[in-house]
């Protein structure tokens, strides 16, 4: 059972995001008008945040629901209740499930400021746990249209291997943010990754002018296009990394699932991209490109009428990012980040690889050496963190050991 589980997660994975990723880079060139007289590109990133973030709130919310036990209320269900301590203070009275308090008094003849001042700590704690998957939401919404943006400066083969480096943006998140310190080999692999991507960018002969401005009026790209699309990329990346360096505090702080986080944060992020996407905002480089103060919403409904072709990318983009959350949530949950971290690694590689065969991208041997160099330097991570579970394993059994002796 345990290896079928595993099979099927590391399918699903792979799967939906080697799909997920032929959609986005579909998503980010020209798409023929009705009429076919022009082909326009489709610019409303935060439409795309809309469609995939609502997928994804809808696939974790029925994915809570069909896994949750009987007798769990709403409140449990989505993650809304503290979950009791192991080491309470409180004591239960012989087989009974009613607890007994310091003073004497059982669950139900507790004083009434005991009760009052409960409720008003668990309110307290939701208020803050709301917080702080809000401020993921806004740091999701936010970076989502520069790593669509981006696109248009680099090449997708490019965009993924920067995409594959979060392990820099979010050790310095962490630093930054919580002050925390790491090991010295994570330091190794940041520089590892920054060589790597340094040798790939700077050897690459490949532009990006001949997909996604072909017929859009814009011509050719600027002699700065290269740096305005890596810099747009490490907007993106440095937004990512505040992103998982909050969702690693509310994992270690508030004990919540996966599914329950995963649904939260798209929840709170489909209602900021509908806000902000139905507001008729002036034109705001990368994050409203919709000019003449049309919300972009309209705008983005405009286009798909008149260029039905993206239609079927647009699907496939959304339910493939929504489903393989799932899978990612699955695996993390029943075999742990480093197993998690494998997949995704050699996933990122065979989405390159797709790419290039897909999409005819050509690639200097500079570039393949750039790229080696990044997956050399997260495989070092990979590997000193199996290493790591493999020491508190067997500390583990040692421990179990002395125990049973005793």
């Amino acid at each position: 059972m345990t290896v079928l589980r595993l099979a099927s997660c590391v399918i699903g994975v792979y799967a939906m995001f080697l799909l997920w990723a032929i959609a986005q880079e579909r998503l980010s060139v020209p798409f023929d008008t009705i009429d076919g007289t022009s082909s326009d590109k489709f610019k409303s990133a935060l439409f795309l945040g809309i469609c995939q973030s609502t997928l994804s709130s809808i696939s974790a919310l029925l994915y809570i629901f069909f896994r949750r036990k009987s007798g769990e209320s709403i409140y449990t269900l989505l993650g809304l209740v503290p979950r009791p301590s192991p080491k309470s203070s409180s004591k239960t009275n012989g087989s009974s499930n009613t607890k007994v308090y310091k003073n004497g008094h059982s669950q139900a003849q507790a004083p009434k400021e005991e009760k009052d001042s409960k409720q008003g700590g668990d309110s307290s704690w939701r208020s803050q746990l709301l917080l702080r998957y809000l401020q993921c939401s806004v740091f999701i919404t936010c970076a989502a249209p520069f790593g669509f943006a981006a696109l248009s400066y680099i090449t997708y083969p490019a965009m993924v291997l920067g995409k594959s480096c979060k392990l820099v943006p979010v050790m310095l998140m962490n630093i930054v943010l919580y002050r925390r310190r790491f090991s010295p080999h994570k330091y190794l692999v940041v520089a590892m990754v920054t060589v790597g991507i340094t040798v790939f960018m700077g050897l690459g002969s490949e532009k990006p002018s001949k997909s996604t401005h072909k017929s859009t009026g814009q011509g050719e790209l600027t002699p700065y296009a290269n740096a305005i699309g890596i810099g747009y990329l490490l907007i993106n990346l440095a937004l990512d990394g505040a992103v998982n360096s909050t969702q690693d505090e509310v994992f270690s702080r508030y004990k919540v699932t996966g599914q329950q986080m995963m649904f939260w944060i798209n929840l709170f992020c489909t209602l900021l991209s509908i806000c902000l996407a139905a507001l008729p905002l002036p034109y705001i480089p990368v994050l409203h490109p919709t000019a003449g103060g049309q919300s972009e919403f309209m705008a983005a409904l405009s286009f798909i009428r008149s260029h039905p072709s993206v239609v079927l990318p647009l699907a496939q983009f959304s339910l493939t990012g929504a489903l393989g959350q799932l899978f990612i949530f699955e695996t993390l949950q029943h075999f742990g980040s480093l197993t998690l971290v494998t997949i995704t690694l050699t996933r990122k590689m065979f989405t390159m690889l797709l790419s290039v065969a897909v999409y005819n991208h050509k690639l200097t041997p500079g570039q393949w050496l750039g790229t080696a160099i990044v997956f050399a330097g997260i495989s070092v991570e990979a590997f000193v963190k199996r290493k790591d579970v493999h020491i508190k394993k067997v500390t583990q059994e040692k421990e179990k050991a002395k125990i049973k002796s005793l």
